[in-house]
């Protein structure tokens, strides 16, 4: 039995058995540190797609200040608004010089009239959504 034991110890087999072991000793500390730089580089290109993502944003919006109307009026202006029902308004709007009444609905947008006369809105006085004039009225705090 101890000739056989000692036969073993001595043969390729035993060397061949610990190489494994070896590399598998030697490579599993580089395994982490493979695993911490393959993290760093995902959050860094994450990291450089949300930058882009957000200088894009901040270049749009600058070259929309940029574009026609944004020095003075806009060409369309909304002067007034009326909610109807739950899903139909109506919508006086500006273009130029014309005012135009607006039926709106969900599938369709429908001029209704075209004012001769402009209507004068005072410049100072904002007007107040119906929802938030009822509930100051509520709260007691009526602006009228």
């Amino acid at each position: 039995m101890s000739r056989i034991f000692g036969l073993l110890l001595l043969s390729p087999l035993g060397a061949w058995a610990a190489e494994p072991l070896a590399t598998a000793t030697a490579a599993a500390p580089s395994t982490p540190g493979s695993m911490a730089g393959q993290l760093t580089q995902l959050v860094l290109g994450l990291l450089l797609v949300l930058g882009i993502i957000f200088v894009l944003a901040w270049l749009l919006r600058r070259v929309q200040q940029v574009g026609p109307g944004a020095k003075g009026r806009q060409v369309i202006e909304l002067i007034g608004s009326r909610a109807l029902g739950p899903r139909d308004r109506l919508v006086l709007v500006q273009v130029g010089n014309e005012q135009i009444l607006l039926g709106l609905t969900p599938g369709t947008i429908t001029p209704l009239h075209v004012l001769k006369e402009p209507v004068q809105v005072p410049s100072g006085e904002q007007a107040t959504p119906e929802f938030a004039q009822r509930l100051m009225e509520f709260l007691g705090k009526d602006k009228k």
